[in-house]
């Protein structure tokens, strides 16, 4: 099981990244809250690794820093959250704001969080509670400025609704978040972090 992963970062497309080692590269899913501080396409990038395997697939997430990596694994302990729904999680909010929605009990901030209803938000705030006052997953402060460099090819307002469906947003919903948090230059990251926290108000 690979814990961490160091490499050429070879593409970022949230939520998708290729990180090249010694000539093989590896796939991996990861947050937007680990894609807001990635460097640029063809830096080295070093990331702490979940390794997740079912029946008939198997597949690896990256994170840049352990605390979002304990976060996505203790969020899928609750009962109905598997991996998607844990990087959407990631991606909504940093690992100190979630940890304050989970203390303050804000339900209603929670099932903003696509995949979310009220009774996975409650049981998110009685099982994970304590977790997240007992600094399990770090401090790790709001993190980081808008990427660097372009996410990928194409228009970033397209590749941020893209993005917001892979992260359980419907079509006509992400698209309307990206269309209202894009301005003038913005690339696609910056759309997506600023949809995800207009949504979680």
């Amino acid at each position: 099981m690979i814990g961490r992963l160091r490499g050429i970062l070879a593409h970022k497309q949230p939520p998708w990244l290729v990180v090249d080692v010694n000539g093989v590269g590896y796939e991996l899913e990861a947050p937007m809250s680990t894609f807001y501080d990635l460097p640029e396409v063809g830096r080295e990038v070093s990331l702490f690794t979940h390794y997740a395997q079912k029946e008939d697939s198997v597949a690896l997430y990256g994170f840049l820093r352990e605390g979002e990596r304990r976060l996505f694994r203790d969020v899928q302990k609750v009962s109905g959250i598997g991996a998607k729904i844990a990087l959407a999680v990631l991606s909504g909010a940093s690992v100190d704001e979630f940890a304050r929605l989970l203390q303050a009990g804000d339900i209603t901030a929670l099932t903003r969080i696509p995949g979310i209803g009220k009774k996975t938000a409650e049981r998110m705030v009685v099982e994970l509670r304590d977790r997240a006052a007992s600094s399990d997953w770090g401090v790790l402060g709001a993190g980081g400025g808008p990427l660097a460099g372009n996410a990928g090819a194409g228009d970033p307002q397209s590749e941020a609704t893209v993005a917001l469906q892979q992260l359980g947003y419907k079509p006509a919903e992400a698209a309307r978040m990206a269309r209202d948090a894009a301005a003038p230059g913005d690339e696609a990251a910056a759309i997506i972090r600023k949809a995800l926290q207009s949504a979680l108000r």
